[in-house]
């Protein structure tokens, strides 16, 4: 399927191109669906072969974005931006205004923040030419990484109570140690879990490792390790024909977006017995930082907010348990059915 025909499928509103040669900037911005309120969604900057590559991750990100929007009940739409291009070799201040630019002209419809490849100094940069970006504020004493990593560690506790166990002593299995992976592994290992980790980075996951007294596995191993929990970290895509066949888990819940390549990967886990929670509904914390960045709730009660979503978790599995039917295709039916809801109620106005 093409890039054009996914957006077709997924229903984006809106598709934007982005390029300023002078600057250096190929750039996507896709809105996908702002139903609920103006879209949010970070970006991100990174290698892509090729512009329908990009166009393909912006497509899907952005969707997902929706939908975690919708489960967080934040009343903000879904988008993703994505920059072309190694942000080690090819970022730069020119590139960065350029985009920031792109983002003012959108007048509002779209708000970003850091994502891969772009951290809390590009988005000083952005901030000088677009008052449509935000970030955790200087001296708070979270961060979105800290919310993302809390929000998963209370979905993996609703997850070992329903595999009838608790955090002490549960072995998980965590692929990826960057921003939320090493934050999360840390909670974990405070809560007294046994940890397998692993990053493409071997000096991270060394550190990371004899931090923590956890045992380290080259990254292709990881889907061979024995433990009651997966936790993905790092890019999607990870669960896939290739990796099923190797997981040795019960259960798995990450931070990544986008974790199953496609959904019959999430029917195949279902089928096997693998208690899957949906990436969206789990890592909603770096969403849900929004409201703190933006002033619309304090410290303490974005903490609590994001707390919440083991509780949010535990209802879908409920649910899903009812009908009888996998929990990602539950949670999928839950976000058709609220937005079909609000553009009713849009409608008779």
């Amino acid at each position: 399927m093409s890039a054009l025909e996914l957006a077709t499928a997924l229903g984006h509103e809106e598709v934007v191109l982005v390029r300023d040669e002078e600057a250096g900037l190929h750039a996507v911005i896709a809105i996908h669906d702002t139903t609920l309120g103006p879209a949010a969604g970070g970006t991100r900057m990174q290698p892509y072969a090729n512009l329908e590559a990009a166009m393909v991750d912006a497509l899907r990100l952005s969707r997902a974005m929706t939908a975690k929007a919708v489960m967080a009940d934040v009343g903000r739409g879904g988008g993703k931006a994505v920059i072309l291009g190694d942000p080690r070799r090819d970022k730069s201040r020119a590139l960065l205004q350029a985009y920031a630019r792109a983002v003012e002209r959108l007048d509002g419809r779209f708000h970003t923040g850091p994502d891969v490849g772009i951290d809390a100094r590009d988005v000083a940069v952005l901030a000088r030419h677009t008052k449509h970006v935000s970030h955790t504020a200087e001296g708070a004493k979270v961060t979105v990484a800290d919310l993302t990593a809390i929000g998963v560690l209370e979905a993996v506790r609703t997850v070992a109570r329903r595999l009838g166990s608790e955090l002490h002593g549960l072995r998980v299995a965590v692929q990826g140690l960057g921003q939320v992976g090493l934050r999360l592994a840390r909670l974990l290992a405070d809560e007294g879990a046994r940890l397998t980790v692993t990053d493409v980075d071997e000096g991270r996951a060394d550190r990371a490792a004899s931090e923590l007294g956890a045992e380290q596995v080259a990254p292709q191993a990881i889907y061979d390790v024995s433990a009651e929990v997966f936790s993905p970290n790092a890019l999607g895509g990870v669960l896939n024909d290739a990796t099923l066949p190797r997981l040795r888990v019960r259960a798995i819940c990450g931070a990544a977006n986008e974790q199953l390549e496609e959904p019959r990967h999430g029917d195949r886990l279902h089928e096997a017995g693998i208690l899957y929670a949906p990436d969206y509904v789990v890592n909603a914390g770096g969403l849900l930082s929004l409201l703190f960045e933006l002033g619309e709730i304090d410290e303490e009660g974005i903490v609590r907010r994001v707390k919440g979503i083991g509780v949010r978790v535990d209802d879908l599995f409920a649910r899903a348990e009812q009908e009888a039917a996998p929990p990602f295709r539950v949670a999928d039916r839950v976000v058709e059915e609220r937005l079909a809801e609000a553009r009713a109620r849009r409608r008779a106005r």
